[in-house]
């Protein structure tokens, strides 16, 4: 009886085990995250007539949220330098939601000038009289080897990825203490907790902005109801690459790459909008075998460095040759052409 018992228990554990593998094989992002996703409040129940600001609303990540959040019944204020971009994504969040024009705001704001910010924010909240949800979203991601790229570029990244985005929190911050609710939610990278070649800077200002929430987190625990939240998404379809800083300030990124393989930003934002309805307080948001190093960066991360080091040198030759370095791990790399 007793042995029936015993494999009885070994057979539901390795069945617990299996189901857990072939779950992480085909996930893509990590288990608390997609636990909410199934089992969790739905965006469109608990998004729906807040106030959301979003920075970095004009394109990639930001223009989708935009967009998935007018869906969702949410009252908006999009921000970024250019206007007219942002006109262009509130129309089309009017065309694809029942908001009407008022609930919609283009507040342009520029993450560099931070002597703006404070009246900037008095604007934001203005618009609907608070602001529910903080969505630091704005920056710009880097491609270039270290020995090669200027100081200057190291400058500007810390300055817009983590010293403006840092502003407009401790502007914003206040607001929802005084309130006792809201959350702010960034969106950091897997290179905010891993090395990753060619983006030293970008990594840099990410593990920054990292510790900066982290420890803001445990500074708020009198405020229950105000939310902490870091997003780290892998690789996803935008044009990030395009503006990315290269060794000097103003060269740019001389083509995109294949876009592929990586995450669609509808998936992306979609589990975005999950864990900020479920208090989720950092996401890991990656398609395979990038959330595989995640976990392994969390777990092993002697492993992960050997794993790391092999790609990455591949990765930085490839980048050197004129190839594209960001497709260089799943497929084989084309030349760029003229």
């Amino acid at each position: 009886m007793e042995c029936c018992i015993v494999s009885a228990l070994c057979c539901l554990i390795a069945l617990y085990l299996l189901t857990h593998l072939l779950g992480f094989i085909f996930a893509d992002a990590d288990f608390t995250l997609l636990w909410a996703s199934v089992l969790g409040h739905r965006p469109e129940n608990k998004l729906k007539g807040l106030v959301v600001w979003v920075t970095g609303a004009s394109s990639g990540i930001g223009e989708e949220l935009s967009y998935q959040l007018a869906r969702c019944g949410s009252r908006l204020i999009l921000s970024a330098r250019r206007e007219d971009e942002l006109n262009r994504v509130k129309r089309c969040c009017l065309e694809r939601s029942d908001l009407q024009d008022e609930d919609i705001r283009v507040l342009p704001l520029d993450l560099m000038e931070r002597t703006s910010h404070e009246e900037k924010t008095k604007a934001a909240i203005q618009c609907f009289g608070h602001i529910d949800v903080l969505i630091n979203n704005g920056g710009r991601s880097q491609r270039s080897v270290c020995l090669e790229t200027s100081v200057d570029v190291y400058q500007a990244l810390m300055e817009l990825n983590f010293l403006g985005t840092v502003s407009i929190t401790k502007q914003v911050l206040p607001h929802m203490t005084q309130r006792g609710t809201g959350s702010i939610v960034t969106v950091s990278s897997v290179a905010g907790f891993a090395g990753v070649p060619l983006a030293t800077g970008y990594s840099a200002s990410k593990h920054a902005l990292q510790g900066f929430f982290n420890s803001l987190r445990t500074e708020l625990t009198d405020y229950p109801n105000i939310l902490i939240s870091t997003v780290c998404p892998g690789p996803v379809q935008s044009k990030i690459v395009q503006n990315a800083f290269t060794e000097e300030l103003n060269n740019s990124v001389a083509a995109a790459g294949d876009q592929e393989y990586k995450m669609p930003t509808t998936r992306c934002v979609r589990l975005m909008l999950v864990g900020i309805a479920n208090g989720v307080k950092e996401m890991w948001i990656a398609q395979q075998p990038f959330l595989m190093f995640c976990y392994a960066w969390q777990y092993v991360p002697t492993f992960a460095w050997i794993i790391t080091n092999r790609l990455g040198k591949k990765r930085v030759q490839n980048f050197k040759a004129g190839l594209d370095a960001d497709s260089a791990y799943f497929t084989k790399p084309k030349a760029k052409t003229s």
